[in-house]
């Protein structure tokens, strides 16, 4: 027997269920993913369909996922370079 053969064999049926849990449950949370982004999806195609900018929607979106203070941050440099331009 080689080593791949005794692994396997001395795998209990404990260990095998966990195991098949573990997969059975990642390709649950992979395919409940799946559903989400075509959920997104569905979202921003209505939102075109009614006018709005889904490419600004999506900055909009990043930008209210980040932290307020680096954000205000960001914000007063771009607007410190965009006058130092004469933006």
């Amino acid at each position: 027997m080689d080593v791949t053969e005794t692994s396997v064999s001395e795998i209990t049926l404990a260990a095998r269920e966990e195991l098949r849990s573990f997969v059975e449950r990642y390709e649950q949370l992979d395919r409940e993913k799946t559903d989400i982004a075509e959920q997104m999806k569905e979202v921003m195609a209505e939102a075109k369909s009614r006018g709005y900018d889904t490419k600004v929607l999506r900055k909009i979106i990043a930008l209210r996922k980040r932290d307020p203070q680096d954000l205000s941050e960001e914000e007063a440099i771009l607007e410190l370079y965009k006058e130092a331009l004469g933006m």
